[in-house]
């Protein structure tokens, strides 16, 4: 089973989606939900679970912080293309938070450190908040600013339903693709109505660096639990496709590899019967991710610890427990 990694311009050819599918980008059309990937036959931006086109090329729970899939990441240096609107760094620091951390099925042994931090999860909740209470947005974040293909998702509530989940398989710059991701997440995944304020106290943020891009010469090259998939294939009309579920997806649903490639042909648009030898067509690159993942109320928690030194120039919110 040949193996080639997958660097550089090919990963950048890659559109975005962790729980669904999308069409061509700009077409804006929606399509049926999903609990987990989405795709496109050109470059940009995809969600969980259903069609969509929004945003350029470029993607944390309530209670605790869960880390999960963490590897090592691209190795990108610090850029200094960070966003316009917040040219004054910020203190975005793991203090009060690091005793919440945990490691997730998947995670880096030996040694290796993570990228993926829960600072990342407080900056997109800061952008969101800011943004629903029309505040000036936050300060540039203190945490790397490497490039990487990102996702950010949103679950509401004690069950945690999808609330929205967007990212990007093309390098971001952290600053700005976060700053970016979270608020198309939130108010651009066309399986869902903007979120507004009232959600807030139940929001469960995740933030999701993909690494480790691998394209495989078997579909079933791939681990469940431990590898996201993308898929590449023609559907009945000979027009390209791509769906993609991040490597949460298939254990939380608990897929198969064949269900798990089944139900990514369905949401990539495949009508057709599905046979093994249309799986044997599929072009299959697996990667893994680090994750992150952070309740409202440890925000809050977090922010109380350090709302001055962040810089941040409007009120706390009000504190709502979820129910």
């Amino acid at each position: 089973m040949g193996r080639k990694r997958c660097v550089g311009a090919d990963c950048s050819k890659m559109a975005a989606g962790c729980c669904g599918v999308k069409k061509q980008k700009l077409s804006g059309s929606s399509g049926s939900g999903g609990p987990g990937g989405a795709g496109s036959g050109v470059p940009g931006t995809g969600h969980c679970g259903s069609d969509l086109g929004i945003g350029p090329p470029s993607a944390v729970v309530v209670g605790s912080v869960n880390r999960a899939n963490g590897l090592g990441g691209p190795g990108g240096s610090s850029s200094s293309n960070t966003n316009s609107l917040s040219p004054t760094p910020g203190g975005y620091n793991s203090t009060a938070l690091s005793s919440n951390h945990s490691p997730g099925p998947g995670s880096c042994s030996g040694g290796r450190k993570m990228v993926v931090s829960a600072e990342m999860c407080c900056f997109c909740f800061d952008v969101l908040y800011c943004h629903l209470y029309g505040y000036q947005p936050p300060r540039t974040p203190r945490f790397t600013n490497d490039p990487y293909p990102l996702f950010v998702t949103w679950k509401i509530g004690r069950d945690k339903r999808l609330r929205g989940c967007i990212g990007t398989f093309s390098a971001m710059n952290l600053h700005s693709g976060l700053r970016e991701y979270t608020l198309t997440s939130a108010l651009k995944d066309s399986r869902f109505p903007p979120m507004t304020r009232d959600e807030l106290p139940r929001l469960f943020c995740s933030v999701s660096l993909l690494t480790n891009f691998e394209d495989v010469g078997d579909y079933l090259d791939w681990e469940v639990g431990v590898h996201g998939i993308r898929i590449e294939f023609f559907n009945e009309k000979g027009s390209k496709r791509t769906a993609t579920y991040l490597p949460e997806v298939a254990k939380e649903q608990g897929w198969d590899h064949i269900q798990t490639i089944d139900s990514l042909l369905r949401k990539g648009g495949y009508k057709a019967p599905i046979t093994n030898d249309f799986r044997k067509t599929i072009k299959l690159t697996r990667y893994r991710s680090e994750k992150v993942t952070m309740s409202y109320a440890d925000y809050i928690a977090h922010r109380q610890h350090h709302h001055y030194q962040n810089g941040i120039g409007h009120p706390l919110p009000p504190y709502n427990h979820y129910s």
